[in-house]
């Protein structure tokens, strides 16, 4: 049972979901429209065999996959859940990789590794360590990408780490949850493509947010969550000053940002829009995020 989180990824969904198609192991594919303003919901319905349930609004990712696990249960009650990103598009039929290892009883939960990719981009891998450090804190185990939203896990795994992570923390969360109940965790190293974010203002204002998502996350589970909290508070302030530079770099050269950008993640004004900049739907969607790994 393969679940799709999504959010404004019509252009990539219907290859995601064509993909998952073709895996033996998926009976079912269920689509969560989380709030998207453009026509995801209508081109995963026109992929034909697909289960589409739609938020009103955005909720997260925590949410969408919290919604798209009880509609699995409703189809396929006790099987298996394929966590997929909407943005593979035809690598997620190597997700079989995944699948595999949970089907045979190896491993209650599986992560994918992702290969390097093909376009540049990424963080400055400040968010990754704060993940990678607290699974190791809490459980004695870290893992190589502790981000990696590509899973497979029982659904007795899944259901003993309920109610899910808040927000970007979700699979922080899920990975500590299943080890601390149990559960037998394996990476294994699959073929994966997606989007890759960059480094602009709208990235970083994002890389913030799912900062203090993880460090939320590690700390609702830690003893000690002040520590975390604070350890968290500490990576976030070197992303803001990330951003300061990068905002002040972009007025240096005549960009559109202001001091309320380095503040509140709006970037625009009515002089950029005149000078051809981002319409301010796009750049909120920007600031929003996708559901890839930074």
């Amino acid at each position: 049972m393969a679940v799709v989180p999504a959010k404004d990824e019509e252009e990539r969904v219907g290859a995601t979901i064509a993909a998952l198609r073709r895996i033996p192991a998926v009976t079912h594919v269920v689509v969560v429209d989380d709030g998207s303003s453009d026509q995801t919901a209508t081109v995963a319905e026109w992929a034909g065999g697909v289960d589409v349930v739609r938020h009103g609004h955005n909720r997260g990712k925590s949410a969408a996959l919290e919604t798209g696990a009880a509609r699995a249960a409703e189809l396929a009650p006790g099987a298996p859940l394929l966590f997929a990103d909407a943005d593979l598009q035809d690598s997620a039929a190597n997700l079989s990789a995944v699948v595999e290892p949970v089907l045979a009883g190896m491993a209650d939960m599986t992560i994918a590794v992702l290969p390097p990719q093909d376009r540049p981009g990424g963080g400055f891998g400040i968010v990754v360590r704060t993940a990678r450090e607290g699974i190791s804190r809490l459980t004695g185990w870290a893992p190589q990408q502790p981000l990696s939203g590509q899973r497979c896990l029982t659904r007795e795994a899944f259901d003993g780490a309920l109610p899910l992570a808040a927000g970007w923390g979700v699979e922080v969360g899920l990975t500590i949850d299943v080890l601390r109940g149990g559960g037998r965790v394996m990476e294994v190293p699959c073929e994966l493509h997606h989007r890759v974010t960059g480094r602009d203002l709208g990235a970083q204002v994002h890389r913030a947010r799912q900062l203090a998502d993880v460090a939320r996350a590690v700390a609702d589970r830690s003893g000690v969550p002040d520590r975390v909290r604070e350890g968290g508070l500490a990576g976030a302030r070197v992303v803001r000053e990330q951003t300061s530079r990068l905002a002040g770099q972009a007025r240096e050269r005549g960009g559109p940002l202001v001091e309320r950008a380095k503040e509140r993640g709006a970037p625009l004004v009515d002089r950029a829009r005149e000078r051809g900049g981002p319409t301010l739907d796009q750049v909120r969607r920007r600031l929003r995020g996708g559901w890839h790994e930074l």
